[in-house]
């Protein structure tokens, strides 16, 4: 006999009306802080090691991000990334696993470049470059594109390995980090620019739904370190 819905109550789960549940969630993490960050210099896929500051921003991250148990943790396989994140895995005793599609845009003749040497030297190409043009090629290298499609398919690689309810740590790069994320949610790529910048050791949240990923945190890990109050 057909079930008939009373006003009010709610939908049958097994009626195939509610979403069937799945939350793997992908932390995208970006390194800690590098002596290029601090000296504004384009870093690329130059292999520059975390400073002082990375480390001491990798060791504060780790405590929170270990709060979240990871099943997976996988970095871009720079020294930066891989420092990082091996401070995470020291917390949390989980084994690295390296992915060169997590690293940041090859940009050629522009690594080791300021902003302003690049729109000096280069001056279309910076023009084009801030306007967003998702086929251009960096300093002679890669195009956005071709970074978003390499991030994409690390992460959907990444997340068919979760059960339902894992999460994994992906430790990245600002720019390739932020074009995952615009190409995962259905930002077009010349608007990826409207997803704010990732500060070093902070990292965005993405879940995935039964119609694709969404973005449920970005930029976090800013926040106060928080106060621990003694109990007696």
């Amino acid at each position: 006999m057909p079930h008939h819905r009373v006003a009010g109550e709610c939908p049958d789960r097994t009626a195939g009306q509610w979403s069937r549940g799945v939350s793997r969630r992908i932390v995208l993490w970006r390194h800690g802080r590098t002596e290029w960050n601090a000296a504004g210099r384009f870093q690329g896929q130059t292999d520059v090691d975390l400073d002082d500051v990375g480390r001491q921003q990798a060791r504060e991250a780790a405590a929170r991000l270990a709060s979240l148990e990871p099943q997976l943790l996988i970095s871009s396989d720079l020294k930066r990334t891989r420092d990082t994140t091996a401070i995470l895995a020291a917390v949390v005793g989980t084994e690295i696993e390296f992915d060169v599609r997590l690293r940041e845009t090859y940009a050629g003749e522009w690594q080791g470049c300021t902003a302003a040497q690049i729109a000096e030297r280069w001056p279309d190409e910076y023009k084009a470059w801030r306007a967003g043009d998702p086929l251009l090629r960096v300093g002679g290298g890669e195009t956005r594109q071709e970074v978003a499609d390499r991030m994409v398919v690390a992460v959907t690689d990444a997340a068919k390995r979760l059960p339902d309810d894992g999460l994994a740590v992906l430790t990245s790069h600002g720019g390739a980090a932020r074009l995952g994320i615009a190409a995962l949610i259905g930002m077009p790529l010349n608007l990826f620019t409207n997803i704010g910048g990732l500060s070093n050791c902070s990292w965005s949240m993405l879940r995935e739904g039964d119609d694709g990923w969404i973005l449920v945190e970005h930029n976090a890990g800013t926040l106060p370190t928080p106060v621990y109050i003694e109990e007696g």
